[in-house]
């Protein structure tokens, strides 16, 4: 595949985590020498985005979920998603996603969901994204990744790794975790991370994981903070199902299950912030 954007010029491609190797050095509670050595071995860039050209999503790497989905996408989201620009835009080198309350076809919530279904799908690796979240009860920015075979087997047996989840209540911490059968949706395995004296919706933050055969490390700002492998699932009497390639979604919800609906302080629109999203592979 070309790839038509070049990589920002001021971030080495293996220095993506924002300095992880050094993280790995100097947080030694974090990182044992077994973490410091997966860090290493991701350094291949096989995918990219840095949102140069203004415009549309570049369509060689994004598609788009459209519409409201069965039950609110699973979750009773109350928002339209559109492939409107108003939804979803390249602009000033960041893809913004942007969540509008207006009547859309049936729905009182517009925002996008974008996709690499069907373009770009990898099996291990690290991916990341450098995003700047929204704020606001009811507000849902995630970026994750779903199994490929998802249109085949369904969830949970696809499998759901989730990069980052946040309620926009809640605007210090995000939510890493893994879905499969035998333990998704309330019962799935997660972890959070507290940002210390500050916001997620102040600035840019880099959140990421690194996937290999037997774990999924968990990172923001290339500090780990959660390991999650085989053993872990097994212990809970969950079948392992990330031995195939996953594809990666990012997305703004409004309202479901996880913060519940905006409320009067909501603030619309909101936006999230893609500044880049970066997958490397095993050399």
């Amino acid at each position: 595949m070309n790839f038509r954007n070049q990589l920002k010029s001021n971030i080495p491609q293996w220095l993506s985590f924002s300095g992880i190797a050094i993280a790995c050095v100097t947080l030694i509670m974090s990182c044992n020498p077994d973490e410091t050595q997966l860090v290493a071995q991701f350094q291949t860039i096989s995918m990219h985005d840095e949102f140069n050209d203004d415009g549309a999503p570049n369509s060689e790497i994004w598609g788009y979920d459209i519409g409201t989905g069965e039950n609110g996408w699973g979750n009773n989201e109350l928002q339209y998603y559109t492939d409107r620009a108003v939804n979803a835009v390249v602009e000033n080198g960041m893809l913004k996603i942007t969540a509008v309350k207006e009547a859309y076809e049936g729905s009182a919530y517009t925002s996008a969901r974008l996709l690499t279904k069907g373009k770009f799908e990898q099996k291990y690796g690290r991916f990341e994204a450098r995003i700047k979240l929204p704020w606001g009860k009811g507000m849902w920015p995630a970026f994750w990744m779903l199994g490929s075979d998802y249109d085949t087997v369904g969830w949970p047996q696809c499998g759901e790794i989730d990069i980052m989840e946040n309620r926009g209540s809640e605007p210090t911490v995000i939510d890493g975790s893994l879905h499969g059968p035998g333990y998704f949706a309330g019962n799935s395995l997660t972890k959070d991370f507290d940002l210390i004296n500050d916001r997620f919706d102040t600035g840019f933050h880099v959140f990421g994981i690194e996937w290999g055969q037997d774990y999924v490390n968990y990172y923001v700002d290339g500090v780990l903070y959660n390991q999650i492998t085989r053993q872990d699932v097994e212990e809970v009497k969950g079948e392992w199902v990330f031995d195939q390639p996953f594809f990666i979604i990012i997305n703004l919800a409004v309202g479901g299950n996880y913060d519940g609906p905006p409320n009067n302080a909501t603030v619309f629109p909101q936006e999230m912030l893609v500044d880049y999203v970066r997958v490397f592979a095993a050399e």
